[in-house]
């Protein structure tokens, strides 16, 4: 029988080195702990440097607990209100990263995502972190208050051991559901995951709207009475864009998406054009608010084609009642998401209710910590999931 490795100690061990996990080793370092990061990459980092078009959309001035969807809708107010946005930004400044606001209060880097992680692993190396990427975890065990960690590039033990291996999302980057193993494996429940920030798909009997694809329009989208006011986009498979992104992390399977397509105009539009564009006819008209061809699409929707081709002069007022009401309610009936792979983040995760809001720590198991997306905590589009990186991580940077 071999003779198991000898493991070197230290004060804390991190699994996974994404931003939350490079966050709380920096930290923790930075306070004095001897603290040993792992991660079965090559290299650290690699969602951060693909996020935000390259040049990482690092956090959202508006970042408060409301932006969060999880089973507890409380448990992230702690983090976020003790590391907040301001926080991060001043480390951003500190570190002489230029940045600039987009829209919606998402902030980018001028240059490039890798100055964030270059900016991470640089206070990782200053506080004497001991980073080792291509290290594949074989074994976690735990007795008398010390967690061992065995990997195929040594050995490791530590009274603390922090997971921050994130969920399945993007597998292509190397992600899988490693943390929610590890979880199960000391006792903790987990929310069933599933992807989020994700594209939805669409049937056979809405493939007219597929043949839209790349026609995109400032919508309001609603599912499971939350709405968000941003850009919808037809895809050759379905629905996506920022306003689908958003909604698909509230969106059930069998519950419709409903869409506002003409969210700037006021109520009875329709009925006030018949009235001073009495010759006008629906279809060009509703090219003056959405793009040509979804317009086109949605008049053939709207009603038959001797209406259509009528002036509105000659429209039923309840006609145009009626139309208007299906414009700001389309109902679309998704029939699934893209998956994981085109999923920005997953929701779900380790459940909340066994671990502790400030500290992250693991109620039953003294000195097992839980951050970032591994966590049944889900932030928004816009930098909100980098935000909560930040401040999970830093938090359990505090208690290790």
């Amino acid at each position: 029988m071999p003779v198991a490795a000898k493991a070197q100690h230290c004060d804390v061990i991190v699994l996974g080195a994404g931003g939350a996990g490079l966050m709380c080793a920096g930290v923790a370092g930075a306070r004095g702990r001897s603290v040993v990061l792992l991660d079965h990459a090559e290299a650290p980092g690699k969602k951060i440097l693909i996020s935000g078009g390259g040049r990482c959309n690092f956090t959202n001035i508006g970042a408060s607990p409301e932006n969060y969807l999880s089973r507890n809708g409380h448990f992230a107010r702690s983090a976020l209100t003790r590391y907040t946005p301001a926080d991060f930004i001043a480390r951003v400044d500190q570190g002489n990263i230029a940045w600039h606001e987009k829209t919606l209060g998402q902030l980018f880097c001028d240059g490039s995502a890798r100055q964030i992680v270059e900016m991470l692993v640089g206070d990782c190396t200053r506080a004497g972190v001991r980073l080792i990427t291509g290290a594949s975890i074989t074994d976690i065990a735990h007795a008398d208050g010390q967690f061992r960690v065995t990997s195929g590039k040594g050995a490791w033990s530590a009274p603390s051991l922090v997971l921050a291996t994130g969920g399945p999302s993007i597998p292509k980057m190397g992600a899988t559901g490693f943390a929610y193993d590890i979880a199960r494996q000391f006792g903790l429940r987990i929310v069933t995951p599933r992807p989020a920030l994700v594209p939805l798909t669409l049937g056979a009997d809405e493939a007219l709207f597929t043949s839209l694809s790349g026609v995109a329009s400032t919508v309001v989208a609603r599912t499971d009475n939350t709405a968000f006011r941003e850009a919808a986009l037809f895809t050759h498979k379905g629905l996506s864009g920022p306003a689908i992104l958003q909604v698909s992390s509230y969106w059930r399977d069998g519950t419709p998406v409903t869409i506002d397509f003409c969210p700037d105009r006021p109520a009875g539009w329709l009925q006030h054009m018949k009235r001073t564009h009495g010759r006008s006819r629906i279809t060009p008209l509703l090219a003056e608010a959405l793009p040509t061809r979804l317009a086109e699409t949605l008049a053939e929707r709207l009603t038959e084609e001797k209406l259509r081709e009528r002036e509105l002069a000659n429209w039923p007022d309840g006609a145009l009642a009626t139309s208007e009401e299906r414009l700001r309610n389309w109902h679309f009936r998704p029939t699934g998401t893209q998956g994981y792979a085109k999923a920005e983040v997953t929701a779900g995760g380790i459940d909340t209710v066994d671990l502790s809001s400030r500290t992250m720590e693991a109620r039953n198991v003294p000195g097992l910590y839980c951050i970032g997306e591994a966590v049944d905590v889900t932030g928004w589009l816009g930098g909100y999931n980098f935000q909560w990186a930040w401040a999970s991580g830093w938090a359990a940077a505090q208690a290790v």
